[in-house]
């Protein structure tokens, strides 16, 4: 670390022009002079950047660092605390009160159970895909109803219902809205999963929402909990799946290394979630004071933790930058987070990811870009989750 710490005064809003999928420069360029550095908040309020993995990896698992959004120090305003059952936004013992009863629902097991579901989802889209011939917006028509279709069917949302919440999350999520939308999209979510717990209750079901309210847990609690699996259920793999494929587009050898061997999967779909880091940041705060890379952290101070270079940290991960599907240091990246808050869907993720890219692949060889590269639309670093808005893709019929 530089004798002067270094000082970032904004976070980037957009990638750096031709380079999709790195992280951005200003970011890099932090991590470089070390692995925490001094950040003013939008607000005002001064905070931390942390960079570095094993920094990011140690304040993720320290009790001392706060998940709750209510204590959030960023500006002159107060932030309310979550609404009952957004468990992310929580500490212990709230947050393992919600989060408990959902573990066994998504063991390693039971999500694996689920392949075979997901090889008939994900045939259907290749097939419609087929039948409509080339081009096609892999987004519509692949990456976003694969895991809609999945998470609607495990919490028991009626499967014509899809579209209009899918619209709701991706206005909520998508980094690009007023205020005014993003709160509108956020009060018709909330209301459509107020009905369905409702719903839920007076007809259950065999499926995971249905289960929960045989629990102790209200409905507004059910309501949050839903608005969690629903959005981290369909939005995150919706982006790995077309921000995925456009890489391995972009990375020829590495998608003829796939399509050579398919045992190679498994690894391939841990590289791209390193390589891409679709969550990008997340923020804590020190309940208090707290010793971090040679530098205090004083209490209620909020800290901004830089997953997609944590991921991309050469003390941790050997040539950062290349996408190698064959790496065999890829175990231990933070794409799913790290501790309490690890995400609780990620066997469901990995599960859809392994089934999804080969079969896309095999079904058509000859897939590559409709447009040139420059021409994908990103979504901006100010949405919550990264990816492509659109992926115009084409193939030989």
């Amino acid at each position: 670390m530089s004798e002067a710490l270094h000082t970032v005064t904004a976070l980037p809003t957009e990638r750096q022009a031709g380079c999709p999928f790195d992280p951005p420069a200003e970011l890099t360029d932090a991590r470089r002079h070390g692995p925490i550095s001094h950040y003013t908040h939008p607000g005002g309020r001064p905070g931390w950047l942390i960079t570095g993995y094993d920094l990011v990896r140690s304040v993720l698992a320290d009790s001392r660092f706060s998940s709750r959004r209510e204590l959030l120090n960023v500006g002159d305003f107060e932030v309310p605390p979550a609404p009952p059952g957004e468990f992310l936004l929580m500490d212990d013992p709230q947050h393992r009160r919600y989060r408990q009863p959902l573990a066994g629902r998504f063991t390693v097991r039971r999500m694996r159970l689920l392949t075979e579901r997901v090889e008939q989802i994900t045939a259907d889209c290749l097939d419609a895909m087929e039948k409509a011939g080339p081009p096609a917006d892999l987004v519509t028509a692949f990456a976003k109803p694969i895991p809609t279709i999945v998470i609607c069917e495990l919490l028991g949302v009626p499967y014509e219902d899809r579209g209009s919440f899918q619209e709701q999350i991706d206005t909520f999520m998508g980094g690009e809205t007023s205020e005014e939308e993003l709160i509108a999209a956020y009060t018709a979510t909330q209301e459509y999963l107020a009905e369905l717990v409702a719903a839920k209750r007076a007809n259950p079901t065999d499926d995971v929402l249905s289960e929960l309210t045989s629990s102790d847990l209200t409905d507004e609690e059910l309501k949050g909990i839903s608005l969690i699996l629903l959005a981290a259920g369909f939005d995150t793999t919706a982006n790995m799946l077309s921000l995925g494929t456009f890489a391995l587009l972009q990375h020829p050898e590495q998608l003829a290394a796939l399509r050579a061997d398919p045992a190679l999967v498994d690894g391939a779909v841990e590289e791209l979630l390193r390589y891409l880091s679709v969550a990008k940041t997340f923020m804590r705060t020190a309940l208090e004071d707290v010793e971090l890379g040679g530098q205090t952290i004083k209490a209620g101070t909020t800290v901004v933790l830089s997953y997609n270079t944590a991921n991309r940290d050469p003390e941790r991960f050997a040539d950062p930058d290349v996408l190698d599907l064959r790496r065999q240091d890829v175990g231990g990246h933070l794409a799913f987070s790290h501790g309490i808050h690890q995400c609780l869907g990620q066997q469901l993720a990995r599960v859809e990811m392994r089934v999804a890219f080969p079969a896309l692949f095999q079904r058509f060889p000859t897939l590559r870009l409709a447009v040139p590269a420059e021409e994908v639309g990103l979504r901006p670093e100010t949405a919550d989750i990264y990816g492509v808005k659109s992926l115009p893709v084409t193939w030989d019929a």
